[in-house]
């Protein structure tokens, strides 16, 4: 039977592809996560890689590390894809939505590695898709803003039908944050076995991005 890994960043669109994809019977082995070597944080979200891990053991799969540089990112990728061949992986799920260029750069990536690239939520409507996120019985908080587009008060805030309704009022954001107006983190729902709980946390300024540093957390 045909195996995938998933391009896990933390956040809610990697997760929703995720559940997606085993909803459609896939059969998902392994996360995939980069992190950046200058920072040691994820490189999509900036997250502490302890709490992708802890992500991981709360979902129940193993997750694969790779340490990169923006100059490295496709290579290092691919070496990660083509490292999984031989565990059976053949295909890849990712949670790229609509961000120009994003699908033609997974379908040459899958194609020079020889995976089949999955794209869920590929073409959704970024209302329907956070609609569906939240009706879907996730959970999930903001970790990271934007200094352009938000004040550090959406730190923490639940990604619910009530930040929605904000979203609203913020005509020129992008409802998914696909240009990194904000980052998520997911602590819960269908595709957790076990609830992420935050326990302490710090607000802090990083050039222009609010971001929320989670200092203490427990698995539930």
């Amino acid at each position: 039977m045909a195996k995938y890994v998933v391009s896990w960043s933390g956040g809610k669109d990697s997760c929703l592809a995720y559940w997606k994809a085993v909803c459609q019977g896939l059969e998902v082995a392994y996360l995939l996560n980069l992190v950046n070597k200058d920072s040691g944080k994820s490189m999509s979200h900036g997250l502490d890689p302890k709490l992708i891990a802890l992500q991981a053991q709360a979902v129940g799969l193993p997750i694969i590390y790779r340490a990169v540089t923006w100059e490295s990112y496709e290579t290092e990728f691919k070496a990660a894809l083509r490292e999984l061949k031989p565990e059976g992986i053949t295909g890849l799920v990712a949670g790229d939505v609509n961000l120009r260029g994003a699908g033609d750069w997974m379908d040459r990536i899958c194609g020079e590695v020889d995976v089949e690239p999955v794209l869920p939520l590929w073409g959704m409507d970024g209302w329907e898709m956070l609609n569906g996120f939240i009706d879907a019985g996730f959970r999930a908080i903001v970790v990271s803003v934007k200094t352009d587009f938000f004040g550090k008060e959406w730190l923490g805030q639940p990604v619910d039908k009530n930040l929605l309704s904000r979203f609203k009022l913020k005509p020129d954001i992008d409802p998914l944050g696909e240009s990194g107006e904000y980052h998520t983190f997911v602590t819960g729902g269908p595709a957790f076995k076990r609830e992420i709980k935050i326990e302490q946390t710090a607000r802090v300024l990083r050039d222009d991005r609010w971001s929320l540093d989670i200092l203490r957390y427990s698995l539930g």
